[in-house]
């Protein structure tokens, strides 16, 4: 079934919760990593927290994915004792969860001082800019994700090794695995609808157990939202029935990474008009499309750790592997880092191919949006676009991307236009969050290192 109509406003969800006698709402809102925090909260805590905002430890935004906490934060650390922050509801998230007999769901963001370096309120601030030059962002997202025959215990028994996907072999586009699975597919179709996420495709990718689904497009803010509650509820629902799910970019050197891609395409805010078709213009990109593309080449190997955000985001940009390993562009070209897809008025749009399925939603498109805008403002020109393999193309040293998280990080915090487009806060804070991301691997002793050498050396 479709999402039900849901209430959008302060007035109209406390009505809701009342005239339903709901007794708890969940809340979450994400951290650094992407990975949505939150918890239970009683009806008449919620009903106060909508209309005067509630505290979240600001922990959320001064720890790892493996809530290690970072050691050279200024936003919040031991120095400041881990305080309580403002945060705000959104009313306008609401959706219910199906499986937890219809209870509410409403997202959050960090406000006051811990908004600066809030991954939703950073993208809020692009958007905001993007309207300011008389502009709606429409986006989209669609991600590959592994499934396993695996619960969190055996997969930590077998130490994440010899795991069984849900199905052998490749098989992209298999109409006899979607078959057999059915029953999965229809379950994770009807709770992306009746949570408002709906999906525009759904079907098999090249490798074992894999899967690709394109989420329908929304304007940006919400496509955030609704990508980053895909990542949760898919997860949840393969758990649930004795499965896992991984958005890792990379989970196995036998098989290919998993991609995250952004399609992205401006609308004029007064009328409506899709602003990146010129029929008259070669692949029908309009001038406007051409800077935003080329903000986006520009910039792309400086804000990379926005995209490209783990240690093992690293491991998939290699050639041969459907992910690109420059910032290239090209038209109708899967090879490229940034993908023209021609169209008509509604449907132009560029996909952003560089992001892989480990993404945090509101970051990689603020980087993907912001740095389209400053395109258009500097009137940067993509020059021309690759043609066949980007792989065996000699691109200039100004278009190689960071082979490093480490790399990267460092080339976001020198970037005069990441501090433009983000902010001081902002830059500092998620570059030390990639800088000790990268430091916590270092420590890591590898399976490869063993066997490379634990007996040779």
């Amino acid at each position: 079934m479709n999402a039900p109509p849901m209430p959008k406003n302060v007035e109209q969800v406390l009505a809701y919760v009342r005239d339903k006698n709901i007794q708890q709402v969940k809340v979450g809102l994400t951290d650094v990593d992407g990975v949505l925090r939150g918890k239970y909260m009683a009806r008449d805590k919620f009903e106060n927290s909508l209309e005067k905002g509630f505290a979240f430890c600001d922990v959320v935004l001064g720890w790892d994915s493996n809530d290690q906490l970072y050691d050279k934060g200024k936003l919040t650390g031991w120095h400041t004792a881990y305080p309580d922050a403002p945060v705000r509801l959104l009313p306008e998230t609401l959706r219910l969860i199906p499986y937890e007999k219809d209870t509410p769901f409403v997202l959050a963001e960090f406000e006051g001082y811990a908004e600066a370096a809030c991954p939703r309120g950073l993208l809020r601030r692009v958007l905001n800019k993007a309207r300011h030059m008389g502009f709606v962002v429409q986006a989209a997202a669609e991600f590959e994700f592994f499934l396993f025959e695996e619960t969190p215990h055996s997969v930590r028994d077998k130490g994440y090794r010899s795991l069984r996907p849900i199905t052998p072999g490749y098989f992209g586009y298999s109409l006899l695995r979607a078959g057999v699975h059915a029953d999965f597919y229809q379950e994770l179709l009807d709770l992306c609808r009746a949570m408002d996420f709906p999906l525009e495709g759904l079907h098999t990718e090249t490798g074992a157990g894999v899967l690709e689904a394109a989420i329908r497009v929304d304007e940006a803010l919400h496509a955030a939202d609704k990508a980053v509650l895909f990542k949760t509820f898919t997860k949840i629902l393969a758990q649930r029935r004795g499965w896992m799910a991984t958005f890792m970019a990379k989970y196995s050197r036998d098989w290919p990474g998993q991609s995250g891609h952004l399609h992205v395409s401006i609308q004029d805010a007064a009328t409506g008009k899709g602003l990146f078709h010129d029929s008259a213009k070669p692949a029908s990109m309009s001038e406007t499309m051409r800077w935003f593309v080329g903000g986006q080449q520009r910039l792309m190997p400086e804000l990379l750790a926005m995209i490209a955000s783990t240690v093992n985001s690293y491991t998939r940009l290699i050639p041969g592997f459907w992910a690109p390993t420059d910032a290239s562009w090209g038209v109708e070209n899967r090879t490229t880092a940034l993908r023209v897809i021609p169209g008509s008025e509604k449907s132009q749009r560029v996909e952003y191919r560089v992001a892989a399925a480990d993404i945090n939603p509101y970051i990689s498109l603020a980087a993907a949006i912001g740095s389209g805008l400053w395109g258009i403002e500097h009137r940067i020109d993509p020059g021309e676009p690759v043609k066949g393999n980007a792989y065996d193309v000699e691109h200039t040293p100004e278009r190689a991307l960071p082979r490093t998280l480490g790399e990267a990080a460092s080339r976001l915090k020198d970037s005069e236009a990441a501090r433009a487009l983000f902010g001081d806060i902002f830059v500092d804070h998620y570059a030390m969050s990639r800088e000790w991301e990268e430091s916590e691997a270092r420590k890591a002793v590898t399976d490869w290192q063993l066997a490379r050498y634990f007996e040779i050396i």
